[in-house]
């Protein structure tokens, strides 16, 4: 596990903070979410409380993330997203900023900036309201598997009967 903060004191307090809780599978990184020292494709699954939104180039920083990310990885963010409705004024207000209002992405903006990177299956969950336009969400979504054969999955078989193989090669059916 690797966590990772541009600042010096929460890596500080996180070090503190997986000390006293007893974890020693953890390494604590400095760095920028536009510019993560990792290499290409190392990383399986990517975690992160209500920050995105912070960020000046969101695009920049999700096409970070589907850099950094191995094939079948993994995105699971809380954010704020905020409603279609809200203004470009509370948008680029920077007083809501330390409230994590503006700058959030609305719901299609994060579907739309997450599919540009080559994520899929993008899911963004509402969970509960924070502003008059902005709500809390669980934003989803992964990077694809060349090994995998989409066009395999979630089909039917033209005779209605769901068919696997087991790991000796022998097919199982079920009407």
């Amino acid at each position: 596990m690797i966590g990772l903060d541009m600042t010096t004191e929460m890596l500080e307090l996180a070090r503190r903070n997986a000390a006293d809780a007893g974890v020693t599978n953890v390494e604590f990184v400095q760095g920028y979410l536009e510019d993560i020292p990792m290499p290409d494709a190392s990383v399986d699954v990517i975690i992160s409380n209500c920050v995105i939104n912070l960020a000046a180039d969101k695009n920049v920083v999700l096409r970070e993330a589907a850099r950094v990310l191995r094939p079948g990885g993994r995105f699971a963010v809380s954010d704020v997203i905020a409603d279609p409705e809200m203004d470009d004024a509370t948008r680029a207000d920077m007083s809501k900023w330390t409230g994590c209002i503006a700058g959030a992405l609305t719901d299609a903006e994060y579907r739309a900036a997450l599919t540009a990177v080559g994520l899929v299956d993008v899911e963004v969950t509402e969970t509960h309201r924070v502003h008059f336009h902005a709500t809390a969400a669980i934003v989803r979504a992964r990077k694809p598997d060349p090994r995998t054969r989409p066009d395999t999955l979630d089909t039917e078989p033209p005779d209605g009967k769901v068919r696997c193989r087991t790991r000796g090669g022998r097919e199982r059916r079920w009407a």
